[in-house]
Formats: C-alpha cells, structure tokens, sequence
C-alpha cells in the first residue's frame, strides 16, 4: 500500500482509542440523538486535525496515533502540537535508557564487551538526546516567535535522530543478539523524530531570517558575542591569554589535558582557554557536554599531538575508539594534531569525533587510516585543516563545512580503496551533510608512489539520504574517475545528493562520473548556494565569535 493510501486512511490504533473512550463516556440513560451528533463531529474533527498536522511525515500512522492522543488538540498552535510530540518521544527515550540499564545490569556476566561498550554508547546517547529535546521545547514554548529558531530546532532534532542510529549502530560487531533487544524501542523513537522534522518543516513558511537565541545583532554580529572571542584565533600563541596550560615538562599548571579539562569550568558562557604546549599526549579525552566553551590552542600541526589507537578490531565501537571527543558546545581548537594511531589493519580507528554544536576547528590535523574524522552531528566547521585518512576517512551525521583545507588519501591495506567521505543522512528532513569548499583533494606521501596500484573515491552512501557535495576544490589524480562508490548494490543511489560544483584539476573532469539518479554536476549558483556557510550551518550567525576566518558565500575568499 503506497504511504498517500496509508495516510488517508484512519488507523486502527486511532479507531480503538476513540472506541474506547466513546464506550466509557457512553450511558444509556442519558444517551439520545442530538447528544451523539456532536461528539461525532467532536471526533471527527479531531481526527481532521491530526491528519492535517501530520500531512508529508514518513510514517503517518504513528503520527496520527500520537497527535490524536492530545487533549484539546482543535486549541494547540501546531508549535504547541510539535512541543506535546517532542515530550512524548522523550519520555520514550528514557523508558529505552532504563531498558537499556536494566538488560546491562541483568547480562554483564554474559555480554562481550563490545556489547557493553555499546549499551554504554546508548546510554550517553539517550542522554545527549534528552538535553537536546529540552532545548527544543524551550525554542518551541518559550518563546513568542518560534519560527525564528527554526534553524536551531531542526539541528537538533536531526542530532537527536542521528544519537538513536548511532546507538544502533554499536551493535555491528556484536556476537549476540543484544541490539534485538533494544531496537524496537529505539526505531520508534527515529520515526518520532522524522515525523518531527516533518512537522517543523511547516514552521519555515512562516519563518524569517533571524540570529538564532536572541536574534539581536550589533554590528553584524549577534549581540552575545564577545569582540575578544572574534578574535582569538587570530591572535599568535604569545598574544593569547590562557586559562591553563598543560606541559609534559612540568612547566605549565598540568601535566596531562585531562587534568587541566577537569578543573575547567562547567556550563560556562564564557571562553575558556586551555594552552597545550608542544608534545606528544598519550590520553583519551571527552569534553563532555557540561564543558562548554572550551578552547584547546596548541603550537601547531605536528607540534603539539594527541595521539590514541583505539580500534573496533581492538573491541571499541566505532563512537568510543576516538582519541578525542568533543561533545560541550561551541568548542574550538587551533593548532593540534589530532591522531589515531591503531593502523589500516584495526579498521574503523577515528582520531576525532564531534558531536558539539558550534564546534570549530582553525589549522589542525587530523590523522588515521579508516574513519579518521567522525563527524557526527550538530554544526561544525573546519578551516585550513588537514585530513588524512583512508576507507570513509571523513563521516558521519552533522551539518559540517570544511574550507581551505587539504584532504589526504593514504595508503590502505592492499585489498582496499580510499573514500573521502562517508555522509550518513537518514531522513529527508535532516537538514545534515558534508560541504567541502575550496579544498585541495590530493594523495599523501606514502600513496604517491603506488597510485596506480589504489583506486581512490569522493565517497560512498553511508546511509539512505546521504548527501556530500564538493565546490570549487583542485582535485588531483587521486580522484576515480567515475568518482563515486557504491555502498552495497542500488542502496540509496536514487535517494542520495551527490553534487559537484566548479571544481578544477585532472580529478575533477566529470564526463566519466556515475550516472546515479541522485548524482549531479550541480548546474547552477542556486542550487550551489544552499550548501555554503551562510545557508548550511549558519555560520555568520556564530562564526565570527570564533575567530576562525571563512567565507560566507560563493563569491566571498580566495580560491587555490
């Protein structure tokens, strides 16, 4: 049955629960013809309601279950109808964190430890969600316009539904069937989530260009940035004024990151930071999502490093094997090298994983072989960074930008191919993908001399709605030529947004490219536009707090 047919339709659910309250409100003493007419009508309507709210949603039957479930729902402002769907997907998520802990308590003895490292993911997982549904409901209920936060409130719904694949995904090399027991709950609560977006997507026609939180602007710059702030990574090391400073020698207020990371404050609105000087860092580090704003500032690619070599073949999940996860919003880092050091050998080994919002990083490195780079949700950007890497080196789930920046393919296992990118959209209505601009795509040191021997590509569909475009970027002969790579068969060919946009060098001829359906050579500077700074991750609205130089548009900078 096609979802237009479904979606006409009253759902049985919806049958029996308005069955049920018509048998107990019913008494025969009292009952006659003129009281039964409205209370049709009554019902009616109310089901009228639901299923205008709940028109374009990809699973229409639970939409319409949940909505008609609202008291005086002919009362509620479809932002007030989101807010009440938006409480009722979080109390489900917390009902599968507390499933979640009852199995972990009941099968330690019995559970390999990738299990329990993935009950674990979850479990921060279903937390972060929680703190991210909350700020959608102070956007929706708080406020008189909530249209204005619409930007902000689709972020984090689309953060919120990447947090239960995430969860999910920890299962992949699970011997067990432990995910089977958690993945009903965890599936109903993406579909909630997706029929969320869906909802909020109608809030847009009414929306306007605004600055996200406050909406107030100074200068250009929202009012809630500090002039000392825009201009922090501009400053040299010796002009900076730090907070802490770590120094393997001694020579500083701590020895190791962590250390100095503890004693930061927490919940902070202001900058905080935290000079790393020059060396090699052996730790594994979690800015939590307590720790916000947050400054790592190191002396600079190569000079100070964080290495780690946590891998999935080593029995970490992809999310726990990063060297450095960053989850407190509106972090920055300036100067580091960030590595994992586990080998093409462990497979899946990332270097750096974010999950923060407003998350920016100005001149670091980031190095490994598969997964190097996990971005994984929220807004973030990067600017005149490196990246080197080999199988899907750069994935996951965010809204991410990457500008001026060098993009590495290494040499892999000898029965393996590069992918630069692995994006992993898993609805339409995500407002999520990979933007790279003004990059240079080229092959490392250690694959120059074999090349021909490795086929490297753009990138591959992680998952349905996948979606990475490349601009104005020198691609060298590293690139396919079909440029391209399946991820298992047909899988998302027709669904995927692949776009490439006035790029130069022999790996950007495009005559030979795949010839998918969700594949194009982006024609226009319109279609290109919705992927530059301004558009795709609001960056003017939040970068210049930073520092981080960018640009803003497609005319705006300076090309390779």
């Amino acid at each position: 049955m096609s979802p237009k047919i479904l979606h006409t339709l009253l759902p049985f659910s919806v049958l029996l629960l308005f069955l049920t309250l018509f048998t107990f409100n019913f008494h025969p003493k009292i009952f006659n013809k003129s009281s039964e007419a409205p209370k049709k009508l009554h019902i009616h309507k109310h089901i009228q309601i639901a299923e205008s709210t709940c028109e374009g949603t990809l699973y229409p039957d639970l939409c319409v279950s949940t909505v008609a479930s609202f008291p005086e729902l002919h009362r509620k402002t479809l932002p007030e109808i989101i807010s009440a769907t938006v409480n009722a997907t979080m109390k489900q998520v917390r009902e599968s964190a507390s499933n979640c802990s009852s199995l972990r308590r009941k099968l330690i003895k019995r559970l390999d430890p990738i299990d329990l490292r993935a009950l674990d993911d979850c479990l921060e997982l279903f937390s972060d969600t929680i703190a991210e549904l909350k700020k959608v409901l102070t956007s929706l209920t708080v406020t008189t316009s909530p249209e204005k936060y619409y930007d902000d409130v689709q972020t984090l719904l689309s953060g919120g539904m990447t947090n239960q694949d995430t969860c999910l995904d920890g299962f992949a090399y699970s011997r067990n069937n432990t995910r089977g027991f958690i993945q009903g709950r965890v599936k109903k609560i993406s579909k909630h989530f997706s029929n969320s977006l869906a909802m909020v997507k109608k809030l847009k026609k009414r929306s306007s260009k605004t600055t996200s939180f406050n909406g107030k602007t100074k200068n250009g710059y929202p009012t809630w940035m500090k002039k000392i702030d825009r201009r922090l990574l501009q400053l040299t090391v010796n002009e900076t004024r730090f907070d802490l400073v770590v120094a393997k020698d001694g020579s500083g207020n701590f020895t190791t990151i962590n250390e100095a990371l503890m004693v930061a404050p927490n919940n902070s609105d202001t900058r905080f930071v935290i000079y790393i000087k020059t060396g090699a860092y052996y730790e594994y580090i979690e800015v939590e999502r307590r720790k916000s704003m947050i400054m790592f500032l190191g002396d600079g690619i190569g000079k100070t490093l964080i290495k780690g070599n946590r891998s999935v073949v080593d029995g970490w999940t992809t999310f726990r094997s990063s060297t450095v996860a960053v989850v407190g919003n509106r972090f920055i880092a300036k100067g580091i090298t960030f590595e994992n050091y586990a080998g093409p050998s462990k497979h899946q080994a990332v270097a750096l994983r974010s999950s923060a919002d407003f998350s920016a990083f100005y001149q670091c490195s980031f190095v490994a072989y598969q997964d190097t780079l996990y971005v994984h949700s929220l807004r973030q950007f990067y600017r005149e960074c490196d990246v080197y890497g080999t199988v899907d080196f750069i994935f996951g789930n965010a809204a991410v930008v990457f500008q001026n920046s060098n993009l590495y393919a290494r040499r892999p296992n000898d029965n393996q191919q590069n992918i630069f990118t692995a994006q992993g959209r898993e609805d339409p209505n995500q407002n999520t993908g990979i933007s790279i601009s003004n990059c240079k795509i080229a092959a490392a040191a250690d694959l120059l001399p074999v090349l021909s021997q490795f086929r490297s590509y753009l990138g591959r569909p992680w998952k349905q709605y996948s979606r990475t475009v490349f601009m104005f970027s020198k691609m060298e002969s590293v690139v396919e030529p079909r440029g391209w790579l399946e991820w298992n068969a047909t899988f998302a060919l027709d669904t995927l947004y692949y776009g490439e946009y006035s790029n130069r060098g022999p790996g950007s001829n495009t005559s030979l490219r795949v010839t998918w359906p969700g594949y194009r050579v982006i024609g226009n500077l319109t279609d290109a536009s919705q992927f530059t700074v301004e558009n795709f991750i609001q960056g003017s609205q939040w970068l210049p707090e930073t520092g981080v130089p960018f640009f803003s548009n497609l005319t705006a900078g300076s090309f390779f």
